[in-house]
């Protein structure tokens, strides 16, 4: 969570244009929000490394690499197949970004199955799905809710 913090005030006041702001910003959430979750990827992940890895290793370096350099050089002058070293850099956010989200769905799914594995059981043990209730809307009276076996007469 420090070196997040770290590459999040590495792009403060300025010192990167708003693009790269904003991308920073959405890396370092993704990352943030996953790295709780990481036990749902089991014990020696590739997608668990990377997660560290972006918060501690690839998302400074590209950040500091580029800060590197004079701005105006950075933003204007093409160094690799006609992009600057800003184009660059966004490439290469937007697909620390897209894998984040990956491995961030990946580690919610796992929790997402769970709940769906225990609706089924519920469903199996007690014979019937909820109808998710009814939302009474305006002066139409809400519809009687079906009554169950535990329902006292």
């Amino acid at each position: 969570m420090r070196a997040l913090d770290q590459v999040e005030h590495m792009v403060d006041g300025g010192a990167v244009p708003a693009p790269v702001q904003s991308r920073v910003r959405g890396v370092a959430q993704t990352v943030r929000e996953t790295m709780p979750r990481l036990r749902n990827l089991g014990l020696g992940s590739p997608d668990a490394y990377s997660v560290m890895a972006t918060a501690t290793d690839y998302l400074p370096e590209a950040i500091g690499a580029y800060t590197r350099l004079p701005r105006q050089w950075a933003d204007s002058r093409p160094i690799e197949n006609g992009k600057t070293s800003l184009m660059l850099l966004i490439d290469q956010l937007d697909l620390l970004s897209a894998t984040m989200d990956k491995i961030f769905d990946a580690v919610v799914r796992v929790d997402a199955d769970a709940l769906i594995v225990h609706g089924r059981f519920l469903q199996e043990k007690f014979g019937h799905a909820s109808t998710g209730g009814a939302l009474n809307i305006g002066d139409q009276p809400a519809p009687e809710a079906p009554r169950s076996t535990l329902d006292l007469p």
